[in-house]
């Protein structure tokens, strides 16, 4: 189910009000019932996969607690193979089986190997990753196993995070699960206030800067450089407000539950740097590759060079897990190649001084925002082919008749409110920042986001960007 439906708009009252309706011991049926709703309205067979995944961490979870030295990690080993080898089945074996298929041709020999229809779950990689982290704090002692299957399935399936996250720790989120909580007010009006401006985001500003994306990305040669490049920005608006709108929708819903989701997002087009950059999008994917491969890897405290080799892989690991294609791949280590060289030039004493003067931090943003731009092509362009069809739409203009780019005017309207909002609450959450205005500044957002809802969403409504991950 999209967020940005009638569906889900008649949904979710309903579940908020059920949920306050019935006591605090049957609300895992509820959540648990809603949540397989939710998800099987995509795919109802796929729901079945989730299962799959709930049980083998659950009963490894509960094999591993009492287990000692080998037999503990052997229970670790088969919660890892599951959840991988699924993940890896529905995602990746396409993509193994085409490479094979490709070097196959290249090197002249026969195979067997064909590619299969297999229709991708929605948000697998998140869900795994999930699960994942309570295994795998339960294996280092740091978790208790669940002993009530109905608890741990809601961590997994807990509808308005569950296909694009914010990936939870058990700790947080399955504690939240289990606890009381009374209606309240603030909670309700907290909730409300972030999934208006979520749907304002996604609705207003993602989905009027997905046709421009696509239509340049479509028929690169067709453009001039200025209408590519416009493109490039467009598609770096798309994708943070398509992300943090459902970022921000998911943690406005479970508010109005009484639950705290993590914020995934703090205003990463303010970065001043790659590191930066990652400490501020997707940080709950970032942090989970920090703790369970970075860390383990040696993290920073190792050599040089297996430093340098450890972020490349973080990085290029990343970017795969985006997505089963190179462009992916290549996307993550541009993003590693970026890290590395910032921390290089850093090391130099008097550039690391100068970089806390106002002026200085001001470029480096600037800079930062253009290497994430650039980099955003691989993320974005169908293959390889593509992307370098963009970089060299950049590079040359076309001698063929140029197609214009077409851009309504009024978009600016919802654009530029978005970009004052985002400077306002710069550090904050949009919540908090209003829930401390006056009535008449609160009501009048409301006004101000419903009227830009209504008045200037995308003609076409598109899915959210990280489902398809």
């Amino acid at each position: 189910m999209l967020f940005n439906t009638l569906n889900f708009l008649l949904f979710l009252p309903v579940v908020i009000g059920m949920y306050y309706l019935i006591p605090n011991r049957s609300r895992w049926i509820l959540l648990f019932v809603a949540s397989c709703y939710f998800y099987m309205v995509f795919y109802p067979p796929y729901v079945l996969i989730l299962f799959a995944v709930i049980l083998i961490d659950y009963f490894c979870g509960l094999k591993m607690e009492n287990a000692k030295g080998f037999r503990r990690k052997l229970f670790l080993i088969l919660s890892v193979v599951g959840n991988i080898g699924i993940l890896g089945y529905f995602k990746y074996s396409n993509f193994l089986a085409t490479s094979w298929i490709d070097f196959s041709v290249f090197a002249h020999f026969k195979t067997s190997m064909h590619v299969s229809d297999i229709l991708l779950p929605i948000g697998l990689s998140f869900h795994t990753f999930q699960s994942l982290s309570y295994t795998i704090e339960v294996y280092r002692g740091k978790q208790k196993a669940e002993r009530h299957i109905g608890y741990f399935a809601n961590y997994v399936l807990f509808f308005p995070q569950m296909v694009a996250g914010p990936i939870e720790r058990y700790n947080r989120l399955g504690v939240q699960l289990r606890e009381n909580h009374p209606y309240a007010y603030e909670n309700i009006a907290a909730g409300f206030k972030m999934v208006l401006y979520g749907l304002f985001v996604k609705m207003c500003i993602a989905d009027n800067m997905a046709p421009i994306v696509n239509a340049v990305y479509e028929h690169p040669e067709k453009f001039s450089q200025l209408s590519v490049i416009t493109a490039l920005i467009a598609f770096s608006l798309q994708i943070y407000a398509d992300f943090y709108g459902y970022s921000t929708i998911a943690l406005g819903a479970a508010k109005m539950m009484g639950i705290n989701l993590m914020d995934n997002f703090k205003q990463p087009y303010f970065a001043t740097s790659i590191r930066d950059f990652w400490k501020r999008w997707h940080i709950s994917l970032s942090s989970w590759f920090r703790d369970y491969v970075f860390i383990p890897m040696g993290g920073s405290r190792v050599n040089l060079f297996r430093f340098i080799i450890n972020i490349l892989f973080l990085f290029a690991l990343s970017g795969f897990w985006h997505g089963a294609n190179y462009t992916f791949i290549i996307w993550g280590a541009l993003h590693g190649l970026a890290y590395l060289l910032e921390y290089g030039v850093m090391k130099i004493s008097f550039i690391e001084k100068m970089a806390q003067n106002r002026m200085v931090k001001f470029i480096h943003g600037v800079k930062t925002f253009l290497i994430v731009t650039f980099i955003w092509i691989f993320f974005r362009a169908e293959n390889m082919t593509n992307a370098k069809q963009i970089i060299h739409a950049i590079i040359y203009s076309s001698k063929e008749k140029i197609t214009p780019l077409l851009i309504q005017w009024w978009v600016l309207i919802p654009f530029l409110i978005f970009i004052a909002v985002e400077i306002l609450i710069r550090k904050n959450r949009i919540d908090n920042w209003l829930g401390g205005k006056k009535v008449f500044l609160r009501w009048s957002f409301y006004f101000v986001m419903l009227m830009c809802i209504m008045l200037f969403s995308g003609i076409k409504s598109y899915p959210f960007i990280y489902f398809r991950f």
